[in-house]
């Protein structure tokens, strides 16, 4: 292990030196911007009569928020929600479908596709983002549209892509005290970031401590039920803000194919690290495949658990996100990389401008919305 690690996760200047974009100034205001967004989302009206679907389009950090409003709702709504990374929304699509277009930036050539098709498609629809095509061509359709923050990282402007799910869920009629949940878990994320700040000691940091553990390592995530989407956007992090390939799986599928994976002991498995994400209440039956899978002597030999925190399935599952966000950040000032830029995202995007695939759904929304 880099024997500078600790000391510079202990050091407060060097921290601020190497985080220049500020991405902690984001986790150390978290409860504030979930407040925020709240007071924003409550302006929300949804005169859509009740759907009998919920499509979510969006990608990457904006898209995150649908995949955990899809394993929140699971067993609360009645009605399907599917989440689309496509250009495309699938064929049941229709006029008796709600789907919620995705874009913090407002620039996504996949959401502004899948806007394009939901219009083709009749479908109700509502857009989230801070502007760009999509405020201008939702406006243009006569399209409800909630614009939220600027200036943000998409990955970082999650709780302005996530409150307004659960809002439009809770105004449509769908399910009732989302906005008592939300308050919980503004109340767990406060006491999350106090307890994770830079200035408290990596010793008494659970987050500093679990990015140095996972030091050198590819971190996989194993989680279950709400999780899931979680355990995704640990991955995502790890990407994006410690600039490490990561992965991850559930429970019990992964008991059925990838423990198989680990069965070449030696160097291969020294590569990675565990991280399992746990409840107290977990089913009786995932918590004996849990220990059961931690026993297996093949496995990476560092292994964590990241237990959540809190009563209600949106604050526990808030509570374990808010660790993994910061660990991946303190996993970057450990090997001194500011965890804000995404260079190869901006290059590819620049590569991906040059085909003119965009410019033709921007044509497309001008006829159609005309």
């Amino acid at each position: 292990m880099n024997e500078m690690g600790p000391s510079i996760l202990d050091n407060i200047a060097e921290i601020r030196k190497i985080d220049k974009s500020n991405m902690l100034s984001y986790l150390e205001n978290i409860a504030d911007h979930y407040k925020n967004a709240k007071k924003i989302s409550e302006q929300i009206s949804v005169a859509y009569p009740k759907p009998s679907n919920i499509i979510i389009a969006g990608m990457g950090g904006s898209a995150i928020g649908g995949e955990i409003l899809k394993n929140w709702a699971k067993d609360k709504i009645s009605i399907p929600i599917e989440n689309i990374r496509d250009y495309f929304l699938p064929a049941y699509a229709n006029s008796q479908s709600l789907v919620i277009v995705l874009s913090y930036s407002g620039e996504t050539e996949e959401s502004l596709s899948a806007f394009l098709d939901a219009l083709k498609k009749g479908c109700m629809i509502y857009c989230i983002s801070s502007g760009g095509n999509l405020l201008k061509y939702a406006k243009k359709a006569e399209v409800p549209h909630l614009i939220v923050p600027s200036g943000m990282s998409p990955r970082a402007a999650l709780p302005y892509m996530l409150t307004p799910l659960l809002l439009i869920i809770e105004k449509s009629g769908l399910l009732n005290g989302i906005s008592e949940e939300l308050v919980e878990a503004i109340i767990i994320l406060d006491q999350i970031s106090k307890d994770n700040l830079p200035e408290i000691p990596s010793k008494q940091n659970f987050s500093k401590t679990l990015a140095l553990g996972i030091a050198n390592t590819v971190p996989v995530v194993y989680a279950f039920g709400i999780y899931c989407s979680i355990a995704h956007r640990f991955k995502q992090q790890f990407n994006e803000n410690s600039k490490i390939p990561s992965s991850w799986d559930i429970f019990s599928e992964l008991n059925h194919n990838e423990i198989v994976g680990w069965e070449q002991k030696g160097k291969f498995s020294k590569q990675y690290s565990l991280i399992f994400l746990r409840d107290k209440m977990e089913p009786l039956q995932i918590k004996s495949r849990i220990e059961l899978t931690k026993s297996i002597s093949s496995l990476p030999l560092k292994t964590f658990e990241v237990w959540s925190k809190g009563i209600s399935d949106l604050a526990k599952m808030l509570s374990i996100l808010c660790i993994g966000d910061f660990t991946s950040v303190y996993h970057a000032i450990f090997n001194k990389i500011d965890p804000t830029p995404i260079k190869t995202i901006i290059l590819l995007k620049e590569k991906i401008r040059k085909i003119g695939v965009k410019e033709k759904i921007l044509a497309d929304l001008n006829k159609i919305s005309d």
